[in-house]
């Protein structure tokens, strides 16, 4: 592989029937990506213990649990030698976040970065954080912007690459909606918008841009990964389990259109 080339993996993997499955999934999603020779491996939105929307009977938050499944994840990154962006949530004084936690390829954890912009489903559910940060694997920068904030605010994309990052990673969390259209390629313009937006992330500022989903049937969005110029670099066939793996030139996330902003 060449100097500049990065490796990615995206767990495209289903929603886990219990807290304890996402867990094992998690960790045999870091061995097969470490299999692929994947420097790092992204999981959906809150995939640990399972994203609470609608109709997902996830057990109430558990602080106990969320410490001893950050620390075998842990482990299991550590023993792959690759970094782990993984959708979690945590509890902050008594409210619980949607949340991503980065864990460093020794198995140290980097930090976590919160999701600061709710959908307005998720009020009675989640609570906002705040504040946004990069972090860093090897050669790669990268940040993270979660679900809605990525698809509808296109700054917490750009804050990250004004800061630096190659690629912003975007675990999302969305399923089947009675009557809604069913794509069968990437950005349809029959589709929701959300698929176009995953590319204006990428182009407008010249960075990188990896979205990732759980597998389910009839799903609107699956994961993908945008080239710095707005074009489809690969995508997960919708509802098909697995992992998406690319290679990103770095030397191409150059941040040029994100350094160019001024705001109005």
């Amino acid at each position: 592989m060449k100097v500049n080339l990065f490796r990615i993996a995206l767990a495209n993997i289903q929603f886990p029937a219990t807290p304890e499955e996402s867990v094992t999934l998690a960790e045999q999603a870091i061995a097969q990506a470490s299999i692929e020779r994947a420097g790092l491996v992204c999981f959906p939105e809150c995939f640990v213990p399972g994203y609470r929307g609608i109709g997902k009977l996830v057990p109430p938050p558990d602080t106990a649990f969320l410490e001893r499944a950050w620390s075998a994840i842990a482990a299991a990154a550590a023993k792959a030698n690759l970094a782990v962006v993984l959708g979690t949530e945590r509890v902050v004084e008594g409210a619980l976040l949607a949340t991503a936690l980065v864990i460093n390829r020794d198995g140290t954890m980097a930090g976590f970065q919160d999701k600061v912009q709710l959908d307005p489903s998720e009020d009675n559910i989640y609570s906002p954080g705040t504040g946004r940060r990069i972090f860093k694997t090897g050669p790669l920068t990268f940040g993270v912007a979660i679900c809605h904030e990525g698809w509808r605010y296109p700054e917490t994309v750009r804050c990250a690459v004004r800061q630096g990052a190659h690629i912003v990673f975007h675990p999302h969390f969305h399923e089947a909606e009675s009557g809604g259209y069913f794509p069968s390629s990437f950005a349809d313009p029959a589709n929701s918008f959300h698929e176009k937006a995953a590319l204006c992330r990428a182009a407008e500022n010249t960075c990188y841009f990896a979205t990732v989903n759980y597998a389910s049937g009839g799903s609107p969005t699956t994961s993908a990964v945008v080239r710095t110029d707005g074009t489809l670099l690969t995508h997960q066939p919708y509802g098909q389990p697995g992992l998406l793996i690319a290679d990103i030139d770095i030397t191409a996330a150059t941040g040029l259109l994100a350094a160019r902003y001024k705001s109005i």
